[in-house]
């Protein structure tokens, strides 16, 4: 076999494993899957990931995904724990200590000070009657029939399986506390979807001296020249009474300009669109472009409740907010 054959055997006999064992965790999502969840739904508390070595890394990223999603958690080092950092655990926070083989030392030293807090125990492990497994409340068994790797020793088929069951528990949890799009954003405000669930016109468009606006009577040229200063590619235009007229876009000029008067001497209401499209302030950015895109248009009107213009964003800000 050529090295390129070798490879995607390779490759693709992991993948094979991997499935495999995580298929195998569909018949162990029973009474401990429950009884996991009701001990992280009652507790007053946080939850609290523990693990050594390879389990460790899988323990902060179900930490990360526990915390993300609805249910406060952090990662504990087993290794810390034993020199301080046990002083971060109340006897209100329920453990999830994760270890393939149930028996990792510096897990097991601490399982004395889990019984002395009155801690809540949750071991994820690949063995039911081990130590890890015999002391807990609830036992998950992320046990796998062999390692993806082919000398069966590196954790591989056993991390991705437990990987699996703590985002089977996340997504349990999150699912029964009714958690939404909404305070999945306010957990990444920082992030696309954040933006596109917390941002609102309010928060981008141009107001004040940077909203472009003139007043009926005002010429083409003149109007122009508001356009040119603001950068918006649009003006609004108002009555004598402040109320929005209407706008006046690229686009109008460009049908304008099949006009046989001057700029100077055309009345920017002739020629502004009318039944323009607005919007509240109040609108997630997100929903303005959904309607920019249905009505093909670039930019937006907010008014007041007097029907006077207080703001205007475009499909630049959208960009540069990063909702686009």
């Amino acid at each position: 076999m050529n090295t390129a054959e070798q490879l995607i055997a390779c490759g693709r006999r992991t993948i094979k494993i991997e499935t495999e064992a995580v298929a195998a965790l569909n018949e162990r999502i029973d009474e401990s899957f429950v009884a996991a969840c009701q001990l992280i739904l009652a507790s007053p508390s946080r939850v609290v990931v523990t693990g050594m070595g390879k389990s460790g890394h899988i323990a902060r990223k179900i930490a990360a995904t526990l915390a993300s999603t609805g249910t406060p958690a952090f990662f504990v080092h087993p290794g810390e724990a034993a020199h301080g950092d046990m002083g971060m655990i109340t006897c209100d926070d329920v453990v999830i200590a994760l270890s393939n083989s149930g028996e990792s030392n510096e897990i097991a030293s601490l399982l004395p000070l889990f019984k002395r807090l009155r801690v809540k125990l949750i071991a994820m492990t690949g063995r039911p009657g081990s130590l890890m497994a015999q002391a807990a409340d609830v036992h998950l068994n992320t046990g796998v029939k062999r390692e993806a790797c082919p000398l069966d020793l590196a954790p591989t088929s056993s991390t991705t399986s437990a990987l699996v069951m703590g985002d089977a528990l996340a997504t349990a949890l999150l699912e029964v506390r009714g958690f939404t799009e909404q305070d999945f954003a306010f957990s990444h405000p920082g992030g696309k979807l954040g933006r596109r669930l917390l941002l609102r016109v309010k928060d981008i468009m141009h107001t004040g001296k940077r909203l472009p606006l003139v007043c009926e009577g005002t010429s083409l040229a003149e109007a122009l020249l508001e356009m040119s200063r603001k950068g918006m590619g649009m003006t609004t235009v108002v009555d004598h009474q402040g109320r929005l007229a209407g706008i006046f876009t690229d686009g109008d000029l460009r049908r304008a300009l099949d006009l046989p008067l001057s700029p100077a001497s055309i009345a920017i209401e002739t020629v502004m669109t009318a039944a323009c499209v607005t919007i509240s302030e109040e609108l997630l950015a997100a929903e303005a472009l959904s309607i920019m895109q249905t009505r093909k248009i670039n930019g937006l009107v907010c008014m007041d409740g007097d029907l006077r213009p207080t703001g205007a964003i475009n499909l630049h800000d959208l960009l540069r907010s990063g909702v686009l």
